[in-house]
């Protein structure tokens, strides 16, 4: 995630309400679980931004007319790069949604009706390739991917494979391999996306990790049949 905006009417939560509900989300949304290495999640956290919007006027469409703030509607628009978006859509409105159904339980309100009701709007908006800037330089989202990917990377090539702290062993039993860019661990099936280095072949969660580890490598991605 790059940014996360909330908006909410005028006065419905108050600065601690907000402050959780910004935090809620990150740490919700970021979980530390095996989804991808602590390394990638904690570098995507530093990346992660939370505002926390009330606008002076809030109109609603329905007739008849309904007060915003009774009981208060929300508008989240989550913004991520623009190759990111089609395959997070899913889980962050879902999860979005959880927190903000937390949100409305922690005030003593009917959490339900996030889901009942049409009073929670998720956006997820997709940052065109090249409109994101960090260290005063446009970013692609391969330069993002690396940026999120390089502490975990580094810190498995030093363990070296097999290590405890390193990452597993390529061809591992069970059918599943663990992405060697962002430690996500990922079922091998035909549409996996895959490469061979070394004799070892490798799988990955995503094209972006598949390109950079190409490219970290010096492997051509049209010599080894896969696509994007």
């Amino acid at each position: 995630m790059l940014l996360i905006e909330v908006f909410t009417p005028k006065g419905a939560l108050s600065e601690e309400e907000q402050q959780a509900l910004g935090k809620r989300l990150i740490d919700t949304l970021m979980v530390e679980d095996d989804s991808h290495a602590i390394e990638v999640i904690e570098a995507q956290r530093r990346l992660t931004q939370v505002l926390v919007h009330e606008p002076a006027t809030w109109v609603l469409g329905e007739r008849p007319a309904a007060d915003a703030a009774a009981p208060p509607r929300y508008l989240v628009r989550v913004t991520v790069p623009a190759s990111w978006r089609k395959e997070m859509s899913e889980y962050t409105v879902r999860i979005v949604s959880e927190v903000l159904a937390e949100t409305e339980r922690a005030a003593g309100r009917d959490p339900e009706r996030i889901r009942r009701e049409p009073h929670a709007v998720v956006l997820v908006d997709g940052i065109s390739e090249g409109g994101v800037g960090l260290y005063g330089r446009a970013m692609s989202s391969l330069d993002l991917t690396e940026l999120v990917s390089r502490p975990y990377r580094d810190r498995a090539a030093a363990a070296g494979p097999g290590a405890a702290s390193g990452p597993p062993e390529p061809n591992p039993p069970g059918g599943k391999l663990t992405d060697p860019v962002c430690g996500m661990s990922v079922d091998l099936e035909e549409s996996t996306l895959t490469l061979v280095h070394q004799g070892a072949l490798y799988a990955f969660c995503h094209g972006l990790c598949r390109r950079a580890f190409a490219d970290e490598h010096g492997l051509s991605l049209s010599r080894q049949g896969g696509s994007e």
